[in-house]
């Protein structure tokens, strides 16, 4: 595909974000709807929350390599559409879930289909974003993912309270299925090259120091989200989606007011201190067990949450040829996909023995871990990796 060299909002470009946008608002739903499904009409606990979330986690750290190679010989565009398209189908699958073991099952199926359309995106942004322009690409592009966790939660409240889960599963669904039609307005977006291409590699060093930082940041965040809908009930929230919906709000106005910000500093620095941020938003959610410091930890972390990508991105990218987007994106997406699973799995082992308070303290713990990875490679004399190619 064809681009003026310095733009960045394209057609492929919005079509690419709305569809994000119809994927997110699903997932969204998920993230604060399951907690219910699995501690109600399943009747299990805390620990089989955090095995339930993050199960469909698990599947993708095999795919993911597999899905980025495929992606960097053949193309983006098959696994975007059919990855959205797997996505709605499995969910409603829901419908027929009786049990734990059903569901985990189920999800983990839901995180072979999640892998496909996520790393397609990851490097079909890539591919689009201008040279130096990849964390801004990324701050905008990913409006999608918070808009989608601000409001998808309030879709499923306002579904559960009209129909009940059958309805949620439905509801979802649907908004797959949009997602998988507005992603085939997508065009191909892998640059085309003459002769065999040698195969990627599986996972790229390019990724690797700043993935872990990433991971620390995504595990702390995720477990937050996984039991915040519950904690805001504990503490006599009755519109508990409200958590979830001001942890959207924040991060997607950081996200516009501070687009270029990513590629203007240091991003490995901005990402340390952006784990800071966040494990000092928790530390209050864990310390002071009531309904405003819930509200204000939240925002907190949001803003952490906010910086912490797209620094991420940016520093991976910066150092990455073009022929290497999709295994650098599936390794990076590799250390999402062990915060998404390792955060609920952890806060809901340490929540299931010593309570929620312990565990939001033990995800500010992990989050400056983070911070300190991250900020002992971004020390002057610290070596870096050379530049194969501009994003």
């Amino acid at each position: 595909m064809r681009r003026p060299p310095d733009t960045l909002f394209t057609g492929a470009f919005v079509w690419l974000t709305l569809s994000d946008l119809a994927y997110f608002m699903g997932g969204g739903a998920l993230i604060a709807v399951t907690p219910f499904f699995v501690t109600g009409p399943l009747g299990s606990g805390p620990a089989a929350v955090g095995l339930a979330v993050g199960a469909f986690s698990v599947s993708t750290l095999l795919l993911r390599p597999l899905a980025g190679r495929w992606t960097d010989r053949h193309g983006r565009r098959p696994l975007l559409i059919g990855g959205a398209a797997l996505f709605g189908v499995l969910v409603l699958g829901h419908l027929l879930v009786t049990g734990l073991a059903g569901l985990v099952a189920l999800r983990l199926l839901l995180g072979m289909a999640e892998a496909l359309y996520f790393v397609a995106g990851f490097a079909a942004l890539a591919d689009l974003a201008p040279p130096g322009r990849a964390g801004e690409a990324l701050s905008y592009n990913s409006l999608a993912l918070y808009l989608g966790i601000a409001t998808g939660p309030l879709i499923a409240q306002g579904l559960l309270a009209l129909g009940g889960f059958h309805l949620v599963w439905g509801g979802v669904g649907l908004l797959l299925g949009v997602a998988a039609l507005l992603a085939t307005r997508v065009p191909e977006t892998r640059e085309a090259t003459a002769g065999e291409v040698p195969p990627t590699p599986l996972i790229h060093p390019a990724a690797l120091v700043p993935g872990l930082g990433l991971f620390a940041g995504i595990a702390a965040g995720s477990g937050f989200l996984a039991f915040a809908s519950l904690h805001a009930a504990r503490l006599g929230l009755h519109l508990w989606s409200t958590v979830l919906a001001l942890f959207g709000i924040v991060v997607v106005t950081c996200r516009v007011l501070f687009a270029t910000l990513p590629d203007r500093v240091p991003p490995l620095r901005l990402a340390a201190a952006a784990l800071v941020v966040s494990g000092s938003g928790l530390v209050l959610i864990a310390v002071v067990p009531e309904v405003w410091s819930l509200l204000v930890g939240a925002v907190v972390l949001a803003v952490g949450s906010a910086f912490l990508t797209p620094t991420v991105f940016a520093a991976v990218f910066r150092n990455v040829a073009p022929s290497e987007r999709g295994s650098a994106a599936a390794t990076v997406s590799v250390f999402i996909d062990l915060g998404l699973s390792g955060g609920p799995i952890l806060l809901g082992f340490v929540a299931g023995v010593n309570g929620l308070s312990t565990a939001f303290l033990a995800a500010a713990t992990l989050a400056l871990a983070g911070a300190a990875v991250l900020g002992f490679r971004a020390m002057p004399g610290t070596p870096a990796p050379a530049n194969p190619g501009a994003v």
